[in-house]
């Protein structure tokens, strides 16, 4: 029971320099600061799913009605066509849970550094 509770403790927390590697994976076609194939991560969580402006979403993102949070993100990354049927995004989604919740906690360290700071 004890180590249940460990793992997800440590699973909820995310390891961010852990996650800045598994970041490499979706560089192909995302930047933290700056729109490419897909969106910004930039302020991404607390941010409505479809809403930065000037990016062209899917229909299907823009009408999820996702904010995306921790568990929002973990839930689309763990499977993103099954997440938002008819989304844009082809990758297939981050299958290990450490690795989410890793690449969560890059993010959501990385709304803090100096690349997103000087964009919100």
């Amino acid at each position: 029971m004890i180590e249940a509770v460990a793992l997800a403790a440590a699973l909820a927390a995310g390891d961010p320099l852990r996650g800045k590697e598994i970041y490499a994976r979706c560089l192909a076609c995302h930047a933290l600061a700056y729109d490419r194939v897909g969106p910004r991560h930039c302020g991404l969580l607390g941010r409505r799913a479809g809403s930065v402006p000037g990016f062209a979403y899917s229909s299907a993102m823009k009408k999820s009605g996702i904010v995306w949070s921790k568990k929002t993100l973990d839930r689309f990354l763990a499977d993103p066509t099954h997440t938002v049927p008819g989304t844009a995004m082809t990758y297939a989604g981050v299958a290990d849970a450490q690795e989410r919740a890793d690449l969560i906690a890059f993010l959501a360290a990385a709304d803090q550094s100096k690349d997103c700071s000087a964009r919100h």
